[in-house]
């Protein structure tokens, strides 16, 4: 009698048995889940075409974007269910329309009105984008690496972007026509995306099984429940510490180091290549590192980097330290993201992660430069900074609830799976 191997059968569905990463579910769960995050990425070149084509001043334009990213915030938390349900590639659908939609009457009608409601429409569907892909992104294997590619392709994707807008000239036709193009290229992808895994009460039989050999798998304890509200509402508040940092980054670099706009596209630009650098590095680790230990490290580093920013007064120095700080960010953002992906495989919180995101990032803006006005750069640094210390608790606690759900997850599957194991065993 041969001993059974103690993983699941190919092609299992059960709870803890998120499928493998191929080229199609890669294509379609992060190309989706790009399109959603592409306008708060493009915020700069949207601005200035409000502004040069609309005759918006610079702060009617950015309550424009603010109202954008609202909106796709508030879509992505209220489509969060349907998409770690059955509802997953409906929603996955609508959003990519919507943005399309949206966006693309932006570009090409002349009305400022009917410009400022399709981007708000966008918004609306980039939300349902996010929602569809960070819940695809929770049935994949190995989320500590799921997430990480997420975000290089995220970064990958928008640099590009980034590059072709000011070679087809800032307009209404680059800043949304792009964006508009790429919601119904990745439409047709909406299919590949991995389906719902499902986490219920319900005790199925399959043949040869009898009621005595199927174990009941348990719904998601309370405890699970209160630490993804939380790893919700923490989310939210690091992306105002963090959000609000770079808001200001450039007019701290200029007023209190001296550094000109061509310095501050050099950092901003290293910034995103430091990202992705480490972020292929980060993908590459897995689960080799853990993840509990390395949020720590990435939430005290940027802390500190934080408040360094506040004091450096040389522009070498400013730049290096953004340019690491905005790397450690982009690698924290990573792990925070896997926890929610191990926290329930059907998607629940990694679907609903980004919406609490984007509402922080929203008004990041708003909180960074009221502060700095109000109190200068170093006590906005030092709040900054708190930020990270602060809710570098509650993150641990979470993380490692996370870990034991997934342990948990993985222990219901396979004994789900045994009844059939055993028999191919005796066969």
């Amino acid at each position: 009698m041969n001993k059974p191997s103690p993983s699941l059968p190919p092609g299992s569905h059960d709870a803890g048995a998120r499928v493998p990463l191929t080229l199609r579910r890669g294509v379609s769960t992060f190309g989706i889940g790009v399109i959603g995050f592409m306008a708060a990425n493009l915020v700069p070149f949207m601005i200035i075409a409000l502004v040069d084509q609309h005759d918006l001043t610079p702060t009617e334009a950015g309550t424009v974007m603010t109202a954008c990213l609202l909106s796709t915030a508030i879509s992505c938390l209220l489509t969060s269910r349907l998409s770690a349900g059955g509802g997953r590639y409906g929603v996955a659908r609508a959003g990519l329309l919507l943005a399309a939609a949206g966006f693309g009457v932006a570009a090409l009608v002349p009305s400022t009105p009917i410009a400022i409601a399709g981007i708000v429409l966008g918004g609306l569907g980039g939300g349902g984008s996010i929602s569809a892909s960070g819940a695809a992104l929770a049935a994949l294997r190995n989320p500590n690496r799921m997430s990480g590619i997420s975000s290089l392709s995220n970064r990958a994707i928008v640099t590009v972007v980034l590059a072709l807008i000011p070679l087809l000239g800032t307009g209404m036709v680059s800043a949304f026509g792009l964006l508009a193009i790429l919601a119904l290229l990745f439409l047709g992808t909406t299919a590949w995306m991995p389906k719902a895994l499902t986490v219920s009460r319900k005790v199925t039989f399959d043949a040869g099984t009898t009621p005595s050999s199927v174990r009941e798998r348990p719904a998601p304890s309370l405890k699970i429940t209160i630490a993804g509200f939380s790893l919700l509402a923490c989310f939210g508040l690091w992306a105002l510490g963090e959000d609000s940092l770079w808001a200001v980054a450039g007019s701290m670099g200029a007023d209190q180091a001296g550094i000109g706009d061509q310095e501050i596209g050099l950092m901003l630009s290293a910034s995103t290549a430091g990202g992705l650098l480490f972020g292929a590095a980060a993908s590459y680790a897995g689960d080799r590192l853990g993840r509990t230990v390395p949020l720590v490290v990435l939430l005290l580093l940027g802390g500190s980097l934080k408040l360094a920013s506040g004091l450096a007064a040389d522009p070498t120095w400013y730049i290096v330290i953004i340019i690491a700080w905005n790397t450690v960010y982009a690698l924290a953002f990573m792990y925070v993201v896997s926890v929610a992906v191990a926290l329930d495989v059907r998607g629940v919180w990694s679907a609903a992660l980004s919406g609490t995101y984007l509402i922080g990032s929203a008004f990041s803006p708003l909180f960074g430069t009221f502060i700095a006005e109000t109190l200068g750069y170093v006590p906005l640094t030092t709040i900054l900074a708190a930020f990270s210390f602060l809710l570098l608790v509650p993150f641990v606690v979470i993380s490692r609830i996370a870990v034991q759900a997934e342990k948990d997850a993985v222990a219901a599957a396979l004994a789900a799976t045994e009844p059939q194991l055993n028999q191919a065993a005796i066969v």
